[in-house]
């Protein structure tokens, strides 16, 4: 939506900061629908659940795209996020559930493909849409490619029954949902308030501390919100802790490459959303590749060859300067990009697998939403990093900036190198061969 928001600030009459909960609302509804989703999938079948989520997508869409107030288009995005909150965890677990162990790799690698291609496509497809039509098509384009989706399940899901009886455990999820939206509340505000503020310092730390209150009253329930029990396999925790934190550099990439190419190296959006675009398509192109490397190679291999080429590029990247080739750093980030799908496949699919299939929808929850606990985290990091350094600085915006950057680059390729200290623990072959 960040391509629409000129126009939609116009149709308004809204700020910037306003427009922006168009992005931050959707990210805090659908966090807090991926832990709820553990629950569903153990009270219901599969395909009734994801033909009702499918549906309150599509009844989001529709919310949206003939909204005549903001509020209600901001309405109609919070009813996107709790249908998408759900319907993702559901292929997942899908995946899990009913590929052959020794083909759960190629599976997931082919969810990969269609979660990674969207990204490309998306900011190109945006932009043509807006250069033809009003903002308003951005939500009816969508219309009846959420119309036939929901069909096709119609005709082709199982219904992969319920598993097991379990209680609503209703103090769970208040817990989990404040905790949640305090803390991406808080991250969400980093660069755009005050960091000693309420609304940042103040809600994250209020987010951390129910979020504490929600682990320890979770591990003592007979029938928690969700199995925290999931933790504590080490496969699982390891391969989690290098997603968290390739996901933080990942993200934080995302704000740094903008910033390069555009207020330091002076080109237009553009150049810049042409400099991400090889390693982005690269990466939706061999998802279905590496998939299969792990089905074939296991995990360890295919992690350290992943992350010595992710350090690889990143150390490309982190001796740019204000004259350097527009090429080279597209080539850089193209390293990574393909360092990072060697890497991002295999161990989603190696932390799923490395669990009791009672559990897999427990892991999946938990997998996912602190995937993206960390891509707001590594969004506040790198803004924060930026930030930080233009004010060591002062009165040479240019130079702190580009300080900052680098900074931040060598902030990821530490966290990069800290993963490849992390594969000592990872097994060789595959969770389901252990």
């Amino acid at each position: 939506m960040s391509t629409a928001l000129p126009s939609i600030m116009t149709t308004f009459g809204i700020t910037a900061s306003s427009g922006q909960w168009l992005t931050n609302g959707y990210i805090m509804v659908n966090a807090i629908m991926i832990p709820t989703s553990a629950f569903l999938m153990k009270r219901f079948s599969f395909r009734k659940l994801y033909l009702l989520f499918s549906i309150i997508f599509l009844l989001g869409t529709i919310f949206g795209a003939f909204a005549q107030q903001y509020v209600l288009l901001i309405i109609g995005r919070m009813i996107q996020a709790i249908g998408a909150g759900v319907m993702m965890p559901l292929v997942n677990v899908l995946a899990m559930s009913e590929a052959s162990k020794k083909s759960r790799g190629a599976i997931m690698g082919i969810i990969g493909l269609a979660f990674n291609f969207a990204p490309v496509v998306g900011p190109t497809l945006s932009g043509f849409i807006l250069s033809q039509f009003s903002w308003r098509f951005l939500f009816i384009f969508v219309i009846p490619f959420t119309a036939i989706n929901i069909i096709l399940a119609i005709m082709y899901l199982p219904g992969l029954s319920k598993k097991q009886e379990v209680s609503f455990n209703t103090l769970g999820l208040i817990l989990s949902s404040f905790g949640l939206l305090f803390l991406l509340f808080g991250l969400s505000n980093i660069g755009t308030t005050k960091a000693l503020s309420f609304h940042v310092i103040g809600a994250i730390i209020i987010g951390l501390i129910i979020l504490v209150i929600f682990v320890f009253t979770q591990t003592k329930a007979h029938s928690p919100f969700i199995n925290l029990k999931v933790f504590g396999r080490q496969q699982y925790d390891v391969a989690t802790v290098i997603n968290m934190l390739l996901m933080i550099t990942m993200y934080g990439n995302t704000i740094i490459i903008p910033l390069l190419v555009q207020n330091v190296m002076h080109y237009s959006a553009l150049v810049s959303g042409l400099v991400i675009l090889p390693g982005a398509t690269s990466t939706a192109i061999l998802s279905p590749i590496s998939g299969r490397l792990y089905d074939r190679f296991g995990i360890k291999r295919l992690v350290v060859i992943g992350l010595t080429i992710d350090v690889i590029g990143t150390t490309m990247q982190s001796f740019v300067t204000k004259d350097t080739s527009i090429l080279t750093v597209t080539f850089g980030q193209f390293v990574r990009q393909l360092g990072l799908v060697l890497v991002l496949i295999p161990i989603q699919t190696h932390a799923l697998s490395s669990v009791p299939s009672m559990m897999i929808s427990d892991a999946v929850a938990l997998f996912n939403t602190l995937r993206q606990v960390a891509a707001s985290v590594g969004t506040a990091i790198l803004v924060g990093i930026i930030s930080v350094t233009e004010n060591l600085i002062p009165g040479h915006h240019l130079v702190g900036e580009l300080s900052g950057i680098k900074v931040g680059f060598v902030v990821s390729i530490g966290m990069i190198l800290l993963c490849l200290v992390m594969t000592i623990w990872l097994k060789s072959e595959n969770s389901y061969e252990q």
